[in-house]
Order: structure tokens, then sequence, then C-alpha cells
């Protein structure tokens, strides 16, 4: 009689976990957590600084009280100087286009240098984008180290679960929780049964960790460890038929609004894939000519449409009130007119700026009739994350991560965000797939 089919998956997957082979995996992928983790210390660390320097030391030491109006032209000039030598003639070529997502094959660690050094050309002078897909590329190529090539060429399946653990604790350390990751590697594999298990146990083991030793060092050295998070948790109460009823249209706005600014993004890719020093540059310059546009039109510093966002999510989730309406559409259109074109062109990760956008319009909608900022800035976080990502319980978990404890009862407005916004721009990119692939076959050409 045949042994039913469960019972031998059961069984199959026993024998895995029992096997020497999985047990030294395991163990392998809890030390790598440790280097990776110190790894992405210094890289945020140093990054944040960098930024600190360019954004608000300069200034101040040129006798400025802020970075003034027209701060970003020259600082994404020279962003676009220095990027462009490295994504057309170092091995890597800087790392894979944002526009792409985080996904895409390993990063090979012959390939990290170019990497790094676009991440530091970028990130701190003012590029639109995140440090997620630089972690990502980062703790995977330092996970792979710890395996020969002639290995990994050997088994394949090695190299794969050794860089996705590595991935997902570099990944864990930015997100401020392994939770994020552990959800977003279960969600983005598309796997089930003994292939998920087999898979995210490295990944669970790295990730925790890591952000042990990633939380940790940074209370030592008292340097600023740079997580995704918000400075304090805004006031919440439990969400009411208003917040509802208004948070699916939000949500639907916001999805619309990703996916135009992904348009623009794959149109730029498709420029910037020939020619691409020169188009690099005129790009970058692009991208400084928006932030600098905000500046003139709202008066505000430029910083707050510069860099990944994080920084004025804080600002605006501690303060909503102190953003009049037009200061937050500014920031709308001119950061998803810098973040299309960063998408692709520049270096960096897609989900911070998001994540921003997707929370200004939440705020900026908070002014409808019985639709709270509290409701406005969840929506927005949760919406923009899963149209971005197309990763809608990574999205929902990741915003609850950001309220912190108040965030229990907005778990079903955030699910509802979510999930309204996956629809809404899976149906949208459904009517625009066909220019879509075209320009990603031309941006495919940029990366060989």
């Amino acid at each position: 009689m045949a042994e039913p089919a469960s019972d031998a998956t059961a069984r199959g997957l026993r024998d895995t976990l029992r096997s020497r082979g999985y047990l030294r995996l395991l163990l392998v992928s809890a030390l790598v957590g440790v280097p990776v983790s110190l790894a992405a210390f210094g890289f945020v660390s140093l990054e944040h600084e960098l930024q600190h320097w360019v954004w608000e030391s300069l200034p101040e030491a040129l006798g400025m009280d802020r970075a003034p109006w027209w701060w970003p032209l020259p600082a994404l000039l020279l962003a676009g100087l220095l990027l462009a030598p490295i994504v057309t003639r170092m091995p890597g070529r800087g790392g894979h286009l944002p526009v792409n997502g985080l996904g895409g094959p390993p990063t090979l660690p012959r390939e990290l240098p170019s990497v790094l050094l676009a991440a530091f050309a970028c990130l701190p002078l003012g590029t639109v984008l995140g440090p997620e897909a630089p972690l990502m590329a980062m703790g995977g190529a330092l996970a792979l180290m710890t395996v020969r090539a002639a290995k990994r060429a050997a088994e394949p399946k090695l190299g794969v679960v050794l860089g996705a653990a590595g991935s997902t604790a570099a990944i864990s350390t930015i997100f401020g929780s392994p939770l994020v990751a552990a959800v977003m590697m279960i969600e983005a594999a598309g796997l089930a049964g003994p292939q998920l298990v087999v898979l995210l146990l490295p990944c669970l083991l790295a990730s925790g960790v890591g952000a042990l030793v990633f939380i940790g060092f940074g209370h030592w050295t008292g340097l600023s460890i740079g997580a995704l998070s918000l400075p304090s948790e805004p006031p919440v109460g439990l969400p009411d038929a208003g917040d509802f009823l208004w948070g699916v249209p939000v949500a639907a706005g916001i999805a619309a609004v990703c996916v135009v600014v992904q348009g623009i993004a794959h149109r730029t890719a498709a420029f910037t894939a020939r020619r691409t020093a020169v188009r690099t540059v005129l790009c970058a310059v692009a991208v400084g000519a928006s932030i600098t546009a905000y500046a003139l039109v709202t008066g505000r510093s430029p910083e707050e449409a510069a860099l990944s966002g994080q920084a004025t999510l804080g600002a605006l989730a501690a303060d909503p009130q102190s953003w009049p309406v037009g200061a937050l559409i500014a920031l709308i259109v001119f950061k998803s007119l810098a973040w299309g074109v960063a998408l692709g062109s520049m270096r960096g990760g897609p989900i911070f700026p998001a994540i921003l956008i997707g929370a200004a319009f939440g705020v900026m909608c908070a002014g409808l009739p019985g639709f709270g900022s509290s409701a406005g800035l969840a929506t927005g976080l949760a919406a923009a994350g899963a149209a971005q990502t197309r990763l809608p319980l990574t999205s929902a978990v990741l915003a609850a991560v950001l309220l912190g404890d108040s965030a229990t009862n907005l778990v079903p407005l955030l699910i509802v965000a979510a999930v309204t916004a996956f629809v809404t721009a899976e149906l949208l990119r459904g009517r625009r797939r066909p220019a879509m692939a075209a320009t990603t076959a031309a941006a495919a050409q940029q990366q060989h």
C-alpha cells in the first residue's frame, strides 16, 4: 500500500532537518548573521554620518542656517559624476536598477565593491532612494564568501540558501525587526511546505542573530543605527467606519501614484540604457532639479524631499498638523518625480521613498470628514509598501512595526489598505504591461 503523500512529505522534511549537512547549514547561517550585522552597522553608520555632513554640517560651516534651495543641484551633479564610471566600468555595475525591485540574482563577492561605491556615491548626496537594496546585496555577498566558489558551483542550492540568509540578516537590521525580514522572505519566495521550511529556518537564524548584534552594537557604541522607525508612536484610537470608507479610495490613490512613478522609472531606464554615463549624470541633475523645485515652491528645506525620506517620515508622523496641505502636495509631486527618475538611473532601494510618499498622501487626506490623521498615516504606510513591493503581507507587518504598540487597533485597516493598494496597482500595471516590458528589456542591456 502506497504511503500517503502528506506522510511522505513530513518524513522527507524530518530527514532533511536531521541531516548533518543541513545542521551545518543552520550553524553557518547563525554565524553569518554576526559579520553581516556588523558590516551593515558600519555601512549604515557611515552613510548616516556622510549624509549629516553633506546636508547639515557643511552648510553650517559655510555660514548657512540650513541647506539652501540650490544645494541639491551641485550635490546630485556630483552624485551622477561619481556614479557614471561605476555603472559603466566596474563588475556588477553598482548593483541592479532599483526599478527592478529588490530581487534578482545574488550579488557575487567580486561585484560587492561596485555596489558599496555606488551606494556611497548616491545615498548621502541626496538621491531619492533607500539603503535596503545595497544592504541586501552586501549581506548576500558576505554570506557567499563563507563558501568557496567551487563548492557553490557543485551545490547551487547551498549558494541560494546562504545568499538568502545573508540578505535577510542585512534587511532585518534596517527594518528594525527580524519579523519583517522573515515575512518578506516567506512572501517573496513563493514557496510552501517543506521547501519553505528548509529555506526559512536559515534566514530566521541569520536575521535574528544579526538584528540582536546590530542593535546591541549600536547601544554599545552610541552611534545611530539608522533603522527605519518613527521617533514617537502616534496616538491611535479604534478605527471607525469613516476610516475604512475613506481608507479604500485613499489606498487606491496611493497605488495609482506608485504605478505612475514606476512608469517614469521604466522610461528612464530605457533612456539610460544607451550612452549610460552621460545620461546617468543628466538623470542625477534632474533629480536635483525636482528637489530644488520643492524647496522653491514651498520655501522649506530641500532636505525634506531629498534622501530616502526616513527623517522626513519621522517629522511628519511626529506632528502631521504642522504640515500645510500645499507642502504635502508639493512633497508628493516633486519627490515622486525625483523618485521615478532615480529608480531608473541611480542605485539604491525603492521602498523607503514609497513609504514617505504614501504617508504624506494619507496625512494630506486626513482632513476628509471622518478620516483622522492616524488612520491616514497608517493607510499610507501600508498602501505604499504594498503597491511598490507587491508584497501586501510584508507591507502590513512593516506598517504595524513602525506604528508600535498602538498598531494593534489599526491592524484591520492596515490589511484593507495593503490589499486594496496591491489589487489596484496590479490592475493598473496590467493595462501598461506591454510598454513596461519593452522598457525593461531595453534597461536590461545596461546590466550586461
